[in-house]
């Protein structure tokens, strides 16, 4: 990868949400709350959201690249919801990158959004 321009957009990062990984990670995380895998439609964890974002920044700039990442939730996500993980880098410096990032759903509503700091190689 290349040094980023101010303003250049990552390239982003697609995925449908599948209910069986939302069932895995609430038996893995031991949470036991029913809006993550009994209600119809169930309600994605918030830590599966922000791991889309972090997918993004990984494919883009590698997978020891995330030095920080700050988001705050802004909807739900929805099981079979499509969702886009999507970026724009807003300053350069010598060894790091930072980033607004957001999570797209279909309609275009943010569900996450926050900022990223990437280490560039």
């Amino acid at each position: 990868m290349r040094v980023p321009a101010l303003g250049t957009e990552i390239p982003a990062w697609s995925t449908r949400v599948s209910p069986e990984p939302m069932k895995l990670y609430a038996a893995l995380a031991r949470d036991p709350t029913p809006i993550h895998w009994a209600r119809r439609p169930a309600i994605n964890q918030g830590p599966l959201n922000v791991g889309y974002i972090a997918n993004m920044l990984m494919a883009w700039a590698g997978p020891a690249s995330i030095k920080d990442l700050d988001v705050r939730f802004t909807d739900n996500v929805l099981a079979n919801d499509e969702v886009t993980a999507r970026g724009v880098v807003t300053a350069v410096t010598e060894h790091e990158a930072e980033c607004e990032v957001w999570l797209e759903k279909a309609d275009g509503t943010r569900a996450v959004e926050g900022t990223a700091t990437v280490a560039l190689p």
